[in-house]
């Protein structure tokens, strides 16, 4: 490791290097869950920007950047939990979480496949915790889907446990994945 900070997201070239984050964390967890049609089409490594420009420039969300010099290495999207369906939730995921508002959310989390293992995901993790709880919530959760047992490890060494619910996210024309929720006290 050069020089390690955390930056938050500010402008489209921040968002621009998330979704390019996103992208390359998707195409290597997901590549035996999601079928490969949709991952060619749909996850580009501009995917998300309009995402984060809505969502980051409104102040309902927030996302954070691990540099490793002048390297961005890992990511984060956090905010309050996505209660309803919307435009937050994209094209695929559609959130019905109504018994958990007030709760704060990490709603995405990667690191360039290449540099796990390497402690920027435990430095990040700490850093959205923090901030979530700074910002007043007592409680958060994300989502992992149920193949990623790499993440669901990481996330229960961050004292997250599953807590019995999920989503079941459709990818057509016959793929259902699921989206385990994770819970945990700040």
């Amino acid at each position: 490791m050069e020089q390690v900070s955390i930056r938050e997201a500010t402008c489209y070239e921040d968002y621009a290097q998330m979704s390019k984050i996103h992208a390359e964390g998707w195409r290597k967890a997901y590549v035996d869950a999601i079928p490969n049609d949709f991952m060619e089409r749909e996850i580009t490594d501009d995917r998300w920007i309009p995402f984060f420009q809505e969502t980051f420039s409104t102040g309902v969300n927030h996302g954070l950047l691990v540099y490793d010099g002048d390297k961005p290495v890992c990511c984060a999207c956090y905010g309050p939990a996505r209660i309803e369906a919307g435009p937050q939730s994209g094209t695929v995921c559609k959130f019905q979480s109504k018994e958990y508002a007030g709760w704060g959310e990490i709603i995405s989390f990667y690191t360039l496949p290449e540099q796990t293992g390497k402690g920027y995901g435990s430095l990040l993790m700490e850093e959205v915790l923090h901030r979530l709880k700074q910002d007043g919530f007592t409680k958060c959760f994300l989502y992992v889907l149920r193949e990623n047992e790499g993440a669901r490890r990481f996330y229960e060494r961050h004292g997250f446990t599953w807590n019995g619910t999920y989503e079941e996210i459709p990818f057509p024309p016959d793929t259902v994945c699921i989206d385990l929720r994770y819970t945990r006290d700040l």
